[in-house]
């Protein structure tokens, strides 16, 4: 068939890379960035790079909901049926809820990775059809807080800021964020703009010294909670220092006065108590931050996790406020969103407490307004229950129907018993959904097959208000439907069985196009702050454009308020005079750990899509808490140990890592390991359900954005003598379902983990590791020999039942005549499980090591080292082969990189590894 380009956008972060997505017209074969996209210009990160192999048909077979798929009850296996059956049920049973309950008897949790039409619909579905406020997206989680602070201080949700600004800025502050993982296209443009001028200046506030971190002038590594306390602290010592802009302040703002008086209290003595920092430190950014002709602020779910995540915000754009940084180019409060879409979501007031175009639900006019453009005689005034309030509601029997789209809950929300006990007693769950494997899944009484990326049609809003088209490469798989397309089918079902919404008697969903809804939400933005009337698809066909673009506009606008006017009543913004509040759960006697959770650099939230393929685990291969090497000690822990990690609302067993990044008595575990990759079960029988069994649902009082980058946890030992290591090579048709099957057998040992390996298309692996207080019983054994191809007869085996020893290798003869390993597993002694892992994932040859594959033990002599941490993803650069190539360079740092990369070639393609690259160059110097 005949190569085909589409030009696209990345389904990952906010950043809103473009994408070429390249095809042979019905399947995806590759992608690159997108040139002429201004917020990438043909970079992507390794996430973004490795799309195409997302899209493999092997992944669509085993991995894709491709049917819309029923339960007959809780528990059973799901069966087929076709899309007028299911949405025909969804519509009896839901009008059947609404009609005994009440409308607020249903709730819909959707999606920061929607597309804009898609949010459209489904608020429109639940606010304008059914009439109720209860639908809320998992862009509660990551940016209510943001949203929040800037309505508070600037008057809406609009980030004044545009990435042009990092090449303006004298000073860039990033506090609470890793951009270096978690934004690292953006990062690579800070890099450039630090090459291009040497004198501007990286300070970093975060209570790890992340990638981002150690590549800063200044690192600020405060105490989990206390950004306010540092905010305000600086703000101290700009006013005594004479670097506020008195001028600025007088003519644009209000509430200044009172903000100084609170301010007053936090001295740099106390601040540096409160925060945990060297007083020095605090006193360089704050001389730093007032001699900036242009600071430039970008922060993420550092501020936003928090209960006082509303107040962080705000206390950071207070320091904006008070010295004029913002306006003008490279100067500015630049929040990061998190997801795709969540800026498009909240535009069309995709959250429980929001209205189209950046309206709010309290406000009577709003309700009017949009009453009368949809035809309505009213939006309800009841205020809806948001991300952690509807499943507590569920959990109580309030809330009887759940409809979930494109997000997994049962994985990324903050306490996870209750909220498995929320889908459980729900008389009606459905899950609208791509993939078939995530955990909420199995939760459904309806599934829905939707699209996804390389498939989907419509619109999306980066993190500098840039909206993008997505547009399909390829045709949907199987039955799979656009989203806004089943919503649309569902709502003119519903629509026949309530009473009449519409004055007129016509169809609130008219819709046939994805540009047919986007028109009728560009007419709801005119004369509001993210007024659109101005563009059209046919021009965002040609490039993508920034809002705000009103009717008469050529184009949209890169940074706002430079006339230094406000969307609020006067025109004015305000201070927010905030107090610090410590974290919702201090760490005590009983629980003396402070738990953070954040992003990998080659993870995406609950991995349903990166978690397919092995190359993005290289990096950081399988779960594990990392601690400070003092608690190690303390602790009396070797890397590798499993720990039990328990707080007030769940425990999960799980390897313990030495860490230079985290500080005493503090913890890190990876937000991405849900009960798809890290499970087993507790002492009582309890599964256990992943980080988020961990967390707190406590939420900021303002945003309802819950702290889940803070817990108080206890960790120990576990003791678990018997353990169990297996791997194999698979074939790509089948690891994915092999997966599925070990997955159901997690549960059976006290800890236990499965995470992919290898290098597609060459070759898919799965390594599994579980540990339990008992050797497994052989049925156990036998069944995951099964799953890993160890039960034929040409398999190795050695046993002895008495004490708990079980091996079993096969071994098969590769392409030059040499025998390699193809599955091990190692059950009971599980030290020759290092050089037998590498053995067997580096394809070496095994023939010589005979009854030694057998032998319990640690390793012999001869046998392979363990092959080295991946540090580049692209070229599979490993950091031993760095150093080792290092040992030989010279000159400064930035010739002895350049070296590096000409010999290995890492860093040279997307560029992700750079700063832990840069990392090993500096140590390497240092040592020298």
């Amino acid at each position: 068939m005949t190569a085909r380009e589409t030009r696209s956008t990345c389904p990952y972060c906010g950043v809103g890379c473009g994408v070429v997505i390249e095809s042979d017209g019905a399947r995806i074969t590759g992608v690159r960035g997108d040139p002429e996209h201004p917020a990438n210009f043909g970079r992507l990160c390794t996430k973004g790079s490795t799309l195409h192999l997302t899209a493999a048909a092997p992944i669509i077979r085993q991995a894709r909901l491709l049917s819309p798929q029923r339960r007959a009850h809780r528990g059973a296996t799901p069966q087929p049926v076709g899309w007028d059956a299911a949405l025909d049920e969804a519509a009896v049973r839901i009008a059947d809820l609404i009609g005994r309950h009440g409308p607020d008897a249903v709730g819909f949790y959707v999606s920061g990775q929607l597309l804009t039409e898609d949010y459209y619909v489904f608020n429109k579905l639940a606010k304008g059809l059914i009439g109720t406020n209860n639908i809320d997206t998992n862009s509660r989680l990551c940016m209510s807080s943001a949203v929040a602070g800037y309505k508070q201080t600037l008057g809406a949700d609009a980030p004044p800021a545009c990435y042009d600004d990092v090449n303006h800025a004298e000073l860039i502050f990033i506090a609470g964020a890793n951009p270096a993982h978690a934004h690292p296209v953006l990062f690579r443009r800070i890099e450039d703009a630090r090459r291009a001028n040497p004198q501007l200046r990286l300070v970093v506030a975060d209570p790890r010294r992340t990638e981002t971190a150690a590549m800063a002038d200044l690192h600020l590594p405060l105490l989990p909670g206390t950004d306010v306390a540092l905010f305000h602290g600086l703000l101290h010592l700009l006013l005594w220092d004479g670097r506020i802009d008195h001028g600025y302040i007088e003519r644009h703002t209000h509430g200044f006065e009172a903000l100084k008086a609170t301010v007053r209290d936090y001295t740099p003595r106390e601040v540096a108590r409160i925060c945990g920092i060297d007083e020095a430190a605090l006193v360089q950014a704050a001389q730093w931050f007032g001699a900036s002709r242009a600071t430039l602020s970008l922060y993420c779910q550092g501020l936003n996790q928090s209960t006082s995540g509303t107040a962080k915000n705000a206390a950071l754009v207070n320091l904006h406020l008070a010295t004029g940084q913002i306006g003008r180019p490279g100067a500015g409060p630049f929040s990061l969103t998190g997801q795709p879409n969540a800026m498009g979501g909240r535009e069309v007031g995709g959250l429980a407490n929001l209205l189209s175009a950046h309206r709010d639900l309290a406000n009577p006019e709003h309700r009017a307004e949009v009453a009368r453009l949809w035809g309505v005689p009213d939006v309800p005034a009841t205020p809806g229950r948001t991300a952690v309030e509807m499943f507590e509601a569920a959990a109580r029997g309030e809330i009887k129907a759940l409809w979930i789209a494109c997000t997994n809950p049962a994985q990324s929300l903050p306490d996870q018993r209750t909220v498995r006990r929320a889908l459980e007693r729900c008389e009606f769950v459905v899950v609208q959904e791509a993939f078939a494997g995530t955990a909420t899944a199995s939760y459904a009484d309806l599934l829905l097959p939707a699209t996804t990326w390389g498939e989907k049609d419509g619109t999306v809003t980066n993190s500098e208000r840039r909206i993008s088209r997505v547009r399909p490469a390829v045709p949907p798989p199987g039955q799979a439907r656009h989203d806004w397309q089943v919503a649309v089918d569902f709502a003119r079902r519903l629509e026949a069985r309530l009473p009449r919404r519409r004055t007129d008697g016509a169809t609130l969903f008219p819709y046939e196009t994805p540009e047919a809804i986007w028109n009728e939400h560009r007419e709801s933005t005119r004369g509001r702050d993210l007024d659109i009337t101005g563009m059209s698809y046919a021009m965002l066909e040609r490039a993508p454009q920034q809002w705000p673009l009103p009717e008469g506009a050529s184009h949209g606008r890169a940074r706002l308020y430079e006339d230094g006017r406000f969307p609020t009543p006067d025109g004015r913004a305000r201070f927010a005079d905030v107090k610090y509040a410590p974290v919702a759960e201090p760490r005590d006697a009983r629980y003396p750990f402070s738990l953070t959770t954040g992003r990998l650099r080659d993870q995406w939230h609950g991995m349903s899509r990166t978690g397919m393929l092995g190359r993005l685990f290289g990096h950081v291969a399988e779960p594990a808490v990392e601690l400070h090497a003092r608690d190690m000690a303390r602790l009396g822990l070797r890397d590798g140990d499993l720990v039990q990690v328990a707080s007030r609302r769940g425990a999960l067993v799980l390897p313990a890592r030495t860490s230079g990044e985290v500080a005493p008595a503090q913890a890190w575990i990876p937000m991405h390991w849900g009960e798809e990759f890290l499970s087993g079960c507790s002492e009582s029988g309890e599964p256990v359900y992943g980080v988020n069994a961990l967390t707190t649902p406590a939420c900021c009082p303002h945003s309802r954005q819950p702290e889940l980058k803070h817990a108080a946890v206890r960790i120990a030992k576990a003791e678990l003598p018997w353990q169990l290591l297996a791997l194999a090579w698979l074939p790509q048709d089948e690891a994915l379902q092999a997966r599925e099957q070990l997955r159901v057998l997690m549960r059976r040992f006290a800890f236990a983990s499965c995470t992919p390996f290898g290098r597609e298309p060459q070759g898919t692996g799965l390594l599994f590791r579980a540990a339990a207080h008992e050797p497994a019983p052989a049925a156990l054994l036998a069944g995951i020999e099964q799953v890993l191809g160890l039960a034929g007869p040409q398999t190795l085996r050695y046993a002895d039942a008495r004490r708990g020893q079980h091996r079993a290798m096969r071994l098969a003869f590769a392409a030059d005549g040499t025998r390699t390993l193809e599955a091990c597993l190692l059950a009971g002694d599980t030290r020759a499980g290092t050089w037998i892992r590498t053995l067997l994932q580096e394809r070496l040859p095994a023939q010589s090591y005979g009854h030694l594959l057998l032998a319990p033990g640690a390793q012999p002599p001869g046998a392979p080292p363990a092959a080295g941490r991946q540090v580049c993803t692209c070229h599979d650069v490993r950091e031993p082969q760095i150093l080792e190539v290092l040992a030989h360079c010279d000159g400064d740092a930035d010739a002895r990189l350049a070296q590096l990369q000409q010999r290995l070639r890492c860093g040279t393609q997307c560029g992700s590894c750079g700063p832990e690259l840069k990392r090993l160059v500096r140590l390497q110097l240092a040592a020298a």
